[in-house]
Protein backbone atom coordinates (compact mmCIF):
# COMPACT_ATOMS: atom_id res chain seq x y z
CA UNK A 1 0.00 0.00 0.00
CA UNK A 2 2.74 2.33 1.13
CA UNK A 3 4.58 1.89 -2.78
CA UNK A 4 1.00 2.28 -4.06
CA UNK A 5 0.96 5.92 -2.70
CA UNK A 6 4.25 6.18 -3.66
CA UNK A 7 3.38 6.08 -6.92
CA UNK A 8 0.54 8.10 -7.02
CA UNK A 9 2.22 10.98 -6.11
CA UNK A 10 4.90 10.08 -9.19
CA UNK A 11 1.55 10.09 -11.42
CA UNK A 12 0.42 13.00 -9.81
CA UNK A 13 3.15 15.02 -10.50
CA UNK A 14 3.29 14.60 -14.17
CA UNK A 15 -0.68 15.08 -14.46
CA UNK A 16 0.89 18.55 -12.92
CA UNK A 17 3.80 18.41 -15.99
CA UNK A 18 0.95 18.42 -18.06
CA UNK A 19 -0.94 20.75 -17.06
CA UNK A 20 1.48 23.20 -16.44
CA UNK A 21 2.29 23.19 -20.25
CA UNK A 22 -0.77 22.03 -22.21
CA UNK A 23 -3.86 22.85 -20.08
CA UNK A 24 -5.72 26.11 -20.42
CA UNK A 25 -4.89 28.29 -17.91
CA UNK A 26 -8.33 27.93 -15.80
CA UNK A 27 -6.84 23.96 -15.56
CA UNK A 28 -3.63 25.51 -14.63
CA UNK A 29 -5.41 27.31 -11.54
CA UNK A 30 -5.31 23.36 -9.90
CA UNK A 31 -1.61 22.76 -9.72
CA UNK A 32 -0.59 24.72 -6.64
CA UNK A 33 -3.73 22.43 -4.90
CA UNK A 34 -2.14 19.49 -6.82
CA UNK A 35 1.64 20.37 -5.73
CA UNK A 36 0.34 20.52 -2.28
CA UNK A 37 -1.60 17.43 -2.16
CA UNK A 38 1.85 15.86 -3.85
CA UNK A 39 3.55 17.03 -1.17
CA UNK A 40 0.94 15.80 1.62
CA UNK A 41 1.27 12.25 0.38
CA UNK A 42 5.15 12.15 1.04
CA UNK A 43 4.47 12.02 4.87
CA UNK A 44 1.71 9.60 3.97
CA UNK A 45 3.31 6.55 2.79
CA UNK A 46 5.56 6.38 5.15
CA UNK A 47 2.94 6.34 8.03
CA UNK A 48 1.43 3.67 6.16
CA UNK A 49 4.22 1.85 6.07
CA UNK A 50 4.99 2.16 9.38
CA UNK A 51 1.49 1.36 10.19
CA UNK A 52 1.01 -1.54 8.27
CA UNK A 53 4.50 -3.19 8.82
CA UNK A 54 5.09 -2.66 4.88
CA UNK A 55 9.04 -1.44 5.51
CA UNK A 56 11.24 -2.82 3.14
CA UNK A 57 14.35 -1.61 1.50
CA UNK A 58 13.04 -1.44 -1.63
CA UNK A 59 9.87 0.62 -0.27
CA UNK A 60 12.80 2.94 1.23
CA UNK A 61 14.71 3.35 -2.02
CA UNK A 62 11.89 3.94 -3.89
CA UNK A 63 10.45 7.11 -1.26
CA UNK A 64 13.90 8.44 -2.01
CA UNK A 65 14.04 8.28 -5.27
CA UNK A 66 10.33 9.79 -5.81
CA UNK A 67 11.72 12.25 -3.47
CA UNK A 68 14.29 13.72 -5.45
CA UNK A 69 12.42 12.69 -9.14
CA UNK A 70 9.45 15.13 -7.64
CA UNK A 71 12.17 18.10 -6.67
CA UNK A 72 14.58 17.58 -10.36
CA UNK A 73 11.60 17.44 -12.64
CA UNK A 74 10.12 20.65 -10.42
CA UNK A 75 13.01 22.46 -11.09
CA UNK A 76 13.28 21.60 -14.43
CA UNK A 77 9.51 22.57 -15.74
CA UNK A 78 9.97 25.77 -13.41
CA UNK A 79 13.48 26.79 -15.59
CA UNK A 80 12.04 25.29 -18.72
CA UNK A 81 8.72 27.55 -18.66
CA UNK A 82 11.39 30.46 -17.54
CA UNK A 83 10.19 31.06 -14.32
CA UNK A 84 13.31 30.51 -12.88
CA UNK A 85 16.61 30.85 -14.17
CA UNK A 86 18.02 27.49 -15.38
CA UNK A 87 20.99 27.88 -13.41
CA UNK A 88 18.71 27.41 -10.35
CA UNK A 89 17.79 24.24 -11.46
CA UNK A 90 21.63 23.27 -12.16
CA UNK A 91 22.68 23.63 -8.43
CA UNK A 92 19.63 21.50 -6.88
CA UNK A 93 20.84 19.04 -9.91
CA UNK A 94 24.50 19.37 -8.99
CA UNK A 95 24.00 19.04 -5.66
CA UNK A 96 21.71 16.64 -5.17
CA UNK A 97 23.70 13.86 -7.30
CA UNK A 98 26.99 14.57 -5.39
CA UNK A 99 25.51 14.37 -2.18
CA UNK A 100 23.60 11.36 -2.77
CA UNK A 101 26.90 10.06 -4.20
CA UNK A 102 28.99 10.58 -0.81
CA UNK A 103 25.78 9.23 0.86
CA UNK A 104 25.97 5.93 -1.01
CA UNK A 105 29.59 5.56 -0.20
CA UNK A 106 28.49 6.19 3.18
CA UNK A 107 25.68 3.53 3.15
CA UNK A 108 27.83 0.92 2.18
CA UNK A 109 29.63 0.94 5.41
CA UNK A 110 26.77 1.19 7.37
CA UNK A 111 26.23 4.63 7.91
CA UNK A 112 22.81 6.75 8.14
CA UNK A 113 22.24 9.89 5.73
CA UNK A 114 22.88 12.29 8.49
CA UNK A 115 25.79 10.74 10.36
CA UNK A 116 28.06 11.70 7.93
CA UNK A 117 28.64 15.16 9.41
CA UNK A 118 30.39 14.99 12.87
CA UNK A 119 30.73 19.11 13.45
CA UNK A 120 28.53 21.02 15.53
CA UNK A 121 27.39 23.14 12.48
CA UNK A 122 27.46 20.71 9.99
CA UNK A 123 25.05 18.37 12.30
CA UNK A 124 23.11 21.55 12.83
CA UNK A 125 22.27 22.27 9.12
CA UNK A 126 22.53 18.95 7.78
CA UNK A 127 20.97 16.98 10.38
CA UNK A 128 18.77 19.42 12.89
CA UNK A 129 15.28 19.08 12.55
CA UNK A 130 15.10 22.59 12.28
CA UNK A 131 16.47 23.24 9.53
CA UNK A 132 15.17 19.73 7.69
CA UNK A 133 12.48 21.40 8.43
CA UNK A 134 12.79 24.98 6.96
CA UNK A 135 14.09 24.25 4.06
CA UNK A 136 11.14 21.80 3.15
CA UNK A 137 8.90 24.53 3.90
CA UNK A 138 10.93 27.02 1.67
CA UNK A 139 10.99 24.78 -0.89
CA UNK A 140 7.77 23.91 -0.95
CA UNK A 141 7.11 27.66 -0.82
CA UNK A 142 8.64 28.70 -3.94
CA UNK A 143 6.92 25.65 -6.11
CA UNK A 144 3.84 26.51 -4.89
CA UNK A 145 4.34 30.35 -4.69
CA UNK A 146 5.12 29.98 -8.67
CA UNK A 147 2.98 27.74 -10.27
CA UNK A 148 0.10 29.51 -8.32
CA UNK A 149 0.73 32.85 -10.57
CA UNK A 150 1.85 30.86 -13.48
CA UNK A 151 -1.67 31.26 -15.37
CA UNK A 152 -2.62 34.79 -14.33
CA UNK A 153 -0.80 36.79 -16.67
CA UNK A 154 -3.63 34.85 -19.15
CA UNK A 155 -6.42 34.93 -16.59
CA UNK A 156 -6.25 38.32 -15.25
CA UNK A 157 -3.62 40.48 -17.41
CA UNK A 158 -4.57 43.71 -16.00
CA UNK A 159 -4.22 42.46 -12.44
CA UNK A 160 -1.16 40.47 -13.37
CA UNK A 161 0.59 43.94 -14.73
CA UNK A 162 -0.35 46.08 -11.36
CA UNK A 163 0.90 43.39 -8.93
CA UNK A 164 3.77 41.63 -11.12
CA UNK A 165 6.70 43.23 -9.76
CA UNK A 166 5.69 42.51 -6.14
CA UNK A 167 4.30 38.69 -7.15
CA UNK A 168 7.81 37.79 -8.46
CA UNK A 169 9.95 39.59 -5.75
CA UNK A 170 8.07 37.39 -3.27
CA UNK A 171 9.13 34.01 -5.69
CA UNK A 172 12.53 35.44 -5.96
CA UNK A 173 13.44 35.43 -2.28
CA UNK A 174 11.85 32.45 -1.58
CA UNK A 175 13.50 30.83 -4.74
CA UNK A 176 17.48 32.48 -3.70
CA UNK A 177 16.13 31.21 0.10
CA UNK A 178 15.80 27.78 -1.46
CA UNK A 179 19.20 27.92 -3.28
CA UNK A 180 20.96 29.34 -0.15
CA UNK A 181 19.83 26.60 2.22
CA UNK A 182 20.50 24.13 -0.79
CA UNK A 183 24.24 25.10 -0.75
CA UNK A 184 24.39 25.35 3.07
CA UNK A 185 23.33 21.99 3.58
CA UNK A 186 25.05 20.18 0.69
CA UNK A 187 28.58 21.58 1.44
CA UNK A 188 29.43 20.48 4.88
CA UNK A 189 28.46 16.69 4.18
CA UNK A 190 30.99 17.13 1.17
CA UNK A 191 33.92 19.20 2.44
CA UNK A 192 33.62 16.94 5.96
CA UNK A 193 33.70 13.91 3.87
CA UNK A 194 36.30 14.90 2.01
CA UNK A 195 38.42 15.73 4.57
CA UNK A 196 37.50 12.68 6.44
CA UNK A 197 38.69 10.70 3.40
CA UNK A 198 41.88 12.68 2.62
CA UNK A 199 42.82 11.62 6.47
CA UNK A 200 42.47 8.20 5.87
CA UNK A 201 44.26 8.01 2.52
CA UNK A 202 47.49 9.69 3.74
CA UNK A 203 47.83 7.70 7.65
CA UNK A 204 50.17 6.16 7.54
CA UNK A 205 50.55 2.26 8.56
CA UNK A 206 51.75 1.55 11.86
CA UNK A 207 55.21 0.17 11.97
CA UNK A 208 55.86 -3.80 12.49
CA UNK A 209 57.20 -4.78 15.80
CA UNK A 210 61.15 -5.84 15.56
Amino acid sequence: MANLVTTLRLTLLFVLVWLAYEAPPQWQLANAPLLLLIFALDGVDGWIARARHEESLFGSIYDIAADRIVENVLWLVLADLDLIPVWVALVFLTRGILVDAVRSVGASQGASPFSLTKTRVGRFLVAGRLMRGAYGVVKAGAFGWLFLWQPWPDLHPEFWARWQPGLQWVGAALVYGAVAMCLARGLPVLLEFGLADGRLLHRRPPKARP
